[in-house]
């Protein structure tokens, strides 16, 4: 690295001097030239630094403290911060003092105004070009601070170290402010080797032996150094060092007279309001004075004053997630002075109403709050509410029928139970614990998960974002369970009730039944198969029903029919033939029918080898049934009455048995006939009969001879029991009376032929079916050819 500067600088010289010692070349190192581009010679391309047209520029240290570097200024933070001081401790008057105010002017430089430590003459930090570089020693400047030296460990002795120290009590959890760091060392490959000037921000309690550096460089990448910070074309061998960090040179970045500057960094601590903190903000050069650095500190980024806090007093940060519009309660914390007001806003809009410390936002954007003191802005901070919907998402269980090729859970079975919602992340955890922490703890087998029965797992259940939900699954685990149906036989008779008897669950699922028992009563009319699952403790259900079958055999029927019989009749029993029947009579015969001649009751039980049935018949003694009653009127119909001492069916006959019938009623019978009336027990030979003469009287006769109405004849009914057979004129003179041996009228009286005339006759007998004394009376017209 030596010969490497004096290849660059004195080479000629590094010839000549080969032996003189390595401090003594580093001291000897000048200052170079700056090289300006065309923009940087521009009028107004430089910031102003102590420039006594801005009133700063006159302010002493305490004031630039306490009004510049600190937000809101004196009137709202002063009280705040105490025992300010400079080292070396020049007075504001004191043009060439190495600290001061600066202010961008009209450059593009990213702060707006603010405090500026030097390693030399602050004035030369701006203020348009100079002759030559900044280098210079600084009045009263120290040595090796050791505070300095702990903080970046520099590899050979500072110089010019410049200091800024004070007190202050926060008023929030944190602290921080902007600030960027520049210098004449980015250039000739200055940032390799011992060159490191750079500079340190330290913070401790007050009291507290050791300070913590803050201007480090973010993810730990070391502190804020001309070595630690090296962009293309200024370090050793192109190295480059967290180039990200670097600003530009000055030939782009046209605003101050050092050659490169960092880009703005932010110094962040955390800390405890109302407790006491020393802070101090130090720099120096490195090794020699020729080349300066500088820091520049933001105005107003250094707060102190406020920060927004939840409910709690915990600090909410820069972003606070809403999930599903929850309000959310954002708190000004800060230390209240006299006549301190509030106003919130919302997307840079002023929330009417919204004037107090505390604020309860509703819905996403990015809120601000700020104080103000008789009209003077004080302290802000804000916050950006990030907006999310929750999944909609409930308790459930999950059952695990277990089989001997499945005994695990499949979680992913669950997830349309806990929620519907397209796009929902889901998380199992199986403790409580892990599942509110959201780590990296949870279930990774979901598909073959070995939980047991009553076992609760925690889901998280979120939109992919910050919005989630916690709830429970529960597993319900049984073996599945095995049906089994018994019955105490398989075939049964028609009509005959049967106990099914299922086993091997708790409770039951018929196929043809809602009955959830294990036990049923079942009549069958025919052959049925009945199945039953067996459903466990847990609601698991058999993979495979029980299944039995039922044959039922057709109920066994008879046509047995007894009767009635006469003595001396012969009657057949028939018990009927049907599949597989035998039969058993109470008379020791085993055949389908018997005959039997004797009245009593018949039995006969029949089998079919599972059914077995008794049927039972009468055979009655039959008695003779009597004609009691014949009607006959001139058209020919006749209707008979029977006694009927058997009380069986009867059935008629008037043609001496020829024919018989139901009926007791016949028609077409011929007139002054002789009737062969039967009657009888049907299907017996109990016959009971009569001779019935079908006495019709003529009311005229022609005795002329020729056989066509010559007389009227009584015969038929001459023979029954009391007749009597009389003829009178119609003076009342009987003029003929019928005998047995003659039994009829031809017109005469006394052996002389009676004139043409009306006559009145009347019949008297016994009737042979009702034996009632019959009488029929009526006119006859007589007419004789004369």
């Amino acid at each position: 690295m030596f010969n490497y500067r004096l290849n660059n600088y004195f080479l000629v010289t590094m010839f000549l001097l080969a032996s003189v010692s390595a401090f003594s070349q580093k001291a000897a190192r000048k200052p170079q030239q700056e090289k300006f581009s065309a923009q940087s010679k521009k009028a107004g391309a430089f910031i102003d630094v102590n420039v006594p047209t801005y009133a700063p520029s006159a302010f002493s240290i305490d004031q630039l403290v306490k009004n510049v570097l600190i937000s809101g200024g004196s009137v709202c933070a002063a009280p705040n911060v105490s025992n300010v001081t400079i080292s070396p401790n020049q007075l504001p008057t004191d043009t060439e003092r190495a600290w001061g105010y600066f202010h961008k002017g009209t450059t593009n430089f990213p702060f707006t105004d603010g405090v500026v430590l030097v390693s030399g003459k602050a004035r030369r930090a701006g203020n348009g070009l100079e002759s030559s570089t900044l280098g210079d020693m600084v009045p009263g400047a120290g040595i090796n601070d050791p505070d300095l030296v702990a903080a970046i460990n520099p590899p050979d002795v500072l110089k010019d170290v410049v200091s800024l120290e004070f007190d202050f009590v926060p008023n929030s959890n944190q602290v921080k402010f902007n600030y960027l760091f520049a210098s004449e060392e980015y250039t000739s490959g200055f940032p390799c080797g011992d060159f490191a000037d750079g500079f340190a921000l330290l913070l401790k309690k007050a009291g507290d032996p050791t300070y913590e550096n803050l201007a480090i460089l973010p993810n730990g990448a070391g502190p804020v150094s001309v070595l630690n910070i090296v962009p293309p074309g200024v370090g050793c061998d192109g190295e480059t060092i967290n180039e990200q960090y670097f600003g530009g040179l000055n030939t782009q970045n046209i605003e101050t007279n050092f050659i490169g500057r960092t880009v703005p960094l932010t110094a962040v601590a955390t800390v405890v309001p109302g407790q006491t903190y020393h802070f101090k903000m130090v720099m120096a050069d490195a090794v020699d004075t020729n080349y300066d650095s500088a820091v520049f500190l933001q105005g107003g980024s250094f707060d102190i004053g406020m920060t927004i806090v939840d409910s709690n007093g915990n600090p909410l940060g820069d972003t606070l997630n809403m999930c599903d519009n929850t309000p959310q309660t954002l708190k000004a914390q800060v230390t209240a002075v006299p006549g301190m007001t509030y106003k919130w806003y919302k997307n840079g809009v002023v929330i009417p109403n919204a004037t107090s410390a505390v604020y309860i936002a509703t819905s996403p954007g990015v809120y601000e709050v700020r104080t103000f003191v008789s009209g003077t802005e004080c302290q802000k901070a804000n916050i950006t509410i990030i907006g999310g919907t929750s999944p909609a998402a409930q308790n459930a269980t999950l059952k695990l029928c277990a089989t001997p090729s499945l005994s695990t859970f499949n979680l992913e079975d669950a997830k349309p139970q806990i929620s519907t919602t397209p796009g929902a992340v889901f998380s199992f955890y199986a403790n409580q614990a892990d599942a509110q922490a959201q780590n990296s703890s949870f279930i990774t087998g979901l598909t073959n998960y070995n939980g047991t029965d009553g076992q609760v797992i925690y889901v998280v259940v979120s939109n992919g974002a910050f919005c989630s939900k916690i709830v429970t699954l529960t597993l319900k685990r049984e073996e599945t369970p095995v049906a089994q149906l018994n019955a105490p036989r398989l075939r049964i008779c028609e009509g005959e009730a049967l106990i099914l008897t299922a086993s091997g669950g708790v409770t039951y699922q018929w196929g043809d039944a809602s009955s959830t028992g294990g036990v049923r009563t079942v009549s069958p009319t025919q052959t049925t198969t009945y199945t039953v699952y067996a459903i466990g403790a847990q609601g698991c259900r058999s993979l495979q029903p029980a299944t039995i079958t039922i044959d039922v055999v057709p109920a066994i029927v008879s046509s047995l029919k007894g009767g009635q019989i006469c003595e001396g009749d012969m009657i057949l029993l028939d018990a009927g033939s049907g599949p597989g029947y035998t039969y058993e009579w109470n008379t020791g015969e085993t055949s389908q029918g018997i005959t039997v001649s004797t009245p009593g009751e018949y039995t006969v039980m029949i089998s079919n080898g599972v059914c077995s049935k008794e049927f039972k018949t009468q055979v009655i003694r039959a008695v003779v049934p009597e004609i009691i009653k014949v009607e006959y009127n001139d058209s020919g119909t006749m209707i008979l009455t029977a006694s009927n001492p058997s009380n069986g069916p009867l059935e008629y006959s008037v043609d001496n048995g020829f024919t018989w019938q139901a009926s007791n009623v016949f028609s077409n019978v011929p007139k002054n006939t002789v009737i062969s009336i039967r009657v009888k027990v049907k299907n017996t030979s109990c016959v009971g009969f009569l001779e019935y003469f079908t006495f019709v009287m003529k009311n005229v006769i022609t005795p002329n001879g020729d056989n066509v109405n010559d007389i009227i004849d009584f015969s038929g009914v001459s023979s029954y029991k009391d007749f009597h057979g009389l003829v009178f004129d119609r003076y009342g003179r009987e003029v003929f009376k019928a005998g047995k041996t003659r039994p009829y009228w031809d017109g005469y009286f006394q052996g002389k032929r009676l004139p043409t005339a009306s006559y009145w006759y009347q019949v008297t007998y016994q009737d042979p079916a009702s034996k009632q004394t019959a009488v029929k009376t009526g006119w006859i017209l007589l007419k004789n050819l004369e």
